[in-house]
């Protein structure tokens, strides 16, 4: 299940959750975001249950993507008892992420 994350549920999806979340930070003009959704859809699904996977879109949430200094996107976060853990900026290779998400399930 892909999440979608807003300023109004990210303090108990994000920060309070019990779980890794992957956050992709996204806008629905950028090209590269685009190239990026069927993969974090696909880490959605493989990764249900263990890892939350979501969106936030910084046109809808800008005052979330200015605080986590979101300069570029697409720009994809995992917390960890709300903290950030790691930040990935750019379109990347799908075994690339799953690399990161499998290096914080095992720590």
């Amino acid at each position: 299940m892909e999440y979608k994350f807003t300023e109004a549920n990210f303090e108990q999806e994000v920060l309070s959750s019990n779980i890794p979340v992957f956050v992709d930070f996204y806008a629905d003009w950028c090209g590269p975001c685009k190239m990026m959704a069927p993969v974090v859809e696909k880490l959605a699904e493989k990764y249900d249950g263990k890892v939350k996977v979501g969106k936030c879109n910084i046109d809808e949430e800008n005052r979330m993507a200015s605080q986590y200094g979101v300069m570029s996107i697409p720009t994809m976060m995992i917390f960890i008892n709300g903290q950030v853990k790691e930040t990935i900026i750019g379109a990347v290779p799908q075994k690339e992420l799953e690399d990161k998400i499998e290096n914080i399930l095992v720590s």
